[in-house]
């Protein structure tokens, strides 16, 4: 029996290890034991998490859904390295749970301490796919670290991937969606403005003789958004084109409160509205030393995580008056002498409505005896007339439920109408009783707010961030009908107007400077990275004048030819959105925090 014992021993022997292996790999999980990690999807979703972010910025003309993919992509694909983590990474269960389960608590933990400008965009472009990109690179480092101290590594690593967004505030997004970022600690441009407000001894008056404000009011040279005609033509001295020599010289240079307001201009005196704290603040400004004349103010604070803090619109004069839309509704006629207030009315219960995404924007169109404005409300409450001695609403009138361009007055066939696009399309309205003279339907994916112009007398133009499309108009019996000419996706600005000159339009084709023939819609050119700037037509000089996003001043020739900039000098500080003006010789700029005055050279 003892010659057969081996034999039958044996067989048993060599199944021990197979069956020992098998038992291994099902309970390694189980029984807490490290093993290298399955690192291949984790360095798929982080090298796709990078392309998400910066591919669809490089690509010239991205549609609207490729931005979209920079914006949210990477916080998906951040959440998917943690589904990895948690089913596919080959990490024992107990790295996996206290892995998977510690990071959504210093996910949770990070959100509330965000600074509260940080809220929404802050969390989906930096916090979470900052925390959830250390949490996938520092678990592809240690992949074969096989122990749980890889765990907290990772972990540790994933705190500060979150803890970095604690120190970071938001004061609003560039053109291009990237977000405005700076230390947490560091005073804001506003805090320093009102600071400095708070310290400086009460100035003198700063208008000595009410007989020449009457004598500015009474003939203002540039009354409202855009200036005459809101069309963004200056017409006045030829200045010199050559600033290699003889620069733009800096007259006076003063912080503001944020807003998105450009000026009104009537002699010594400017207009504009800005943030001070929590108050909306209409200002009136010299326009030889940019000292405070008065300012008025309402308790009022809006805030969207694109353009910050601020109002939006720019003061209208009218009459010795000063008309204002606040971005949160309030619609106000001031005293321009004193800014002492006549009326107000809140656009939000006469339309039933909150306001918008980016807040109310519509710069008040004086026609008549009323004042005009976009509220977006329901039923025939879209655009709304208000009595300017009243207040009262005179009429309302249908119209889509989100604009950022204001009321334009244009003579079609030699009589004045008042056009408002929006989010759905473009109305012909008649100013004195606001009846509809043609509704043409344009569904738009986004919003509208650029101003639409005439050419050739009965045409119009209308521009968006997907198209840009030139309307030919017939008179009928009760209105007009309308026609496309051509539609040109050449010319695709977002919130910068373009201007129009010798039948060629020239603006922002997304952040790219771009001339096209209005006769066909073809691109002429297309050159210069300025950003979401803004351009001023200088007709008499035949230049055109642009402010980059980043307050640079760029001078072009009006030139359909070929791109040609003549000069260009550092203007401001900070992201530059703002409409610049220029009366004779003196530019006016501004933008969130800080206005200036520079003389040109003629």
């Amino acid at each position: 029996m003892s010659d057969t014992e081996p034999e039958s021993i044996e067989p048993a022997a060599e199944s021990k290890p197979e069956n020992s292996a098998a038992e291994s790999s099902m309970s390694d999980v189980a029984s807490g034991e490290s093993k290298p990690l399955r690192v291949w999807p984790a360095v798929v979703l982080l090298l796709l998490m990078a392309i998400a972010r910066f591919l669809p910025s490089m690509i010239e003309d991205a549609p609207l859904f490729l931005m979209m993919v920079a914006v949210i992509g990477p916080v998906v694909l951040g959440g998917l390295i943690l589904l990895w983590w948690l089913t596919f990474s080959r990490a024992s269960m107990k790295e996996r749970l206290v892995g998977f389960f510690g990071a959504l608590l210093i996910a949770v933990g990070g959100v509330l301490s965000l600074d509260q400008t940080m809220m929404g965009p802050g969390i989906i472009m930096v916090a979470a796919p900052l925390g959830t990109a250390a949490f996938g690179i520092s678990a592809v480092l240690l992949c074969r670290w096989q122990s749980f101290k890889r765990t907290i590594v990772i972990l540790l690593m994933t705190l500060c991937g979150f803890g970095y967004s604690t120190l970071l505030r938001s004061e609003g997004m560039w053109g291009h969606f990237a977000l405005d970022l700076h230390w947490r600690w560091e005073p804001t441009a506003e805090e320093l403005m009102l600071a400095d407000r708070a310290d400086a001894p009460a100035s003198v008056e700063a208008i000595s003789s009410e007989v020449e404000m009457d004598e500015w009011l009474a003939d203002p040279q540039w009354t409202q958004f855009r200036g005459p005609n809101r069309v963004s033509q200056q017409h006045g001295p030829a200045i010199q084109t050559d600033w290699s020599t003889n620069q733009p010289e800096l007259v006076w240079k003063i912080p503001v409160g944020p807003g998105w307001s450009s000026f009104a201009v009537a002699g010594n005196l400017l207009f504009t509205q800005e943030q001070r704290g929590e108050q909306e603040t209409v200002v009136c400004y010299t326009a030889d030393e940019g000292k405070e004349v008065w300012s008025q103010e309402i308790e009022s604070r809006f805030f969207d995580p694109l353009g910050g803090p601020g109002p939006r619109a720019t003061p209208t004069l009218a009459g010795g008056s000063v008309f204002v839309q606040g971005a949160s509704g309030q619609l106000q006629r001031l005293d321009a002498k004193t800014g002492e207030s006549i009326w107000e009315v809140d656009v939000r219960e006469v339309a039933d409505r909150e306001p918008p995404m980016w807040g109310f924007s519509s710069s008040p169109l004086v026609v008549g005896g009323v004042v005009i404005v976009h509220a977006g409300g329901d039923g025939d409450k879209g655009t709304l007339a208000f009595e300017i001695e009243s207040g009262e609403l005179k009429w309302s009138a249908a119209a889509g439920d989100h604009s950022y361009s204001s009321p334009q007055l244009l003579n079609l066939f030699g009589d004045d109408y008042v056009v408002m696009f929006t989010n759905a399309g473009m109305n012909i309205l008649d100013p004195e009783s606001g009846e509809s003279r043609c509704d043409f339907e344009w569904k738009l994916e986004g919003y509208s707010a650029v101003q639409p112009q005439v050419i050739a007398g009965n045409s119009i133009v209308l521009a968006t961030q997907q198209e840009t499309r030139c309307l030919e108009l017939t008179q009928a019996d009760d209105g007009f009908t309308v026609e496309e000419r051509w539609a040109s996706r050449k010319l695709k600005p977002d919130f910068n107007d373009f201007v129009i000159h010798d039948g060629y339009a020239y603006g922002f084709d997304a952040e790219i400077f771009a001339c096209i023939d209005l006769e066909s819609g073809q691109r002429e050119w297309k050159r210069g990275r300025y950003g979401k700037g803004q351009v001023l037509m200088m007709v008499d000089s035949g230049v055109l004048l642009v402010i980059s996003e980043r307050g640079e001043v760029v001078l072009l020739a009006a030139n359909p030819s070929k791109h040609e900039e003549l000069a260009k000098f550092e203007a401001l500080e900070g992201k530059t959105w703002n409409h610049p003006v220029v009366i004779g010789d003196r530019l006016y700029l501004r933008n969130s925090q800080e206005a200036a005055c520079y003389r040109l050279p003629i």
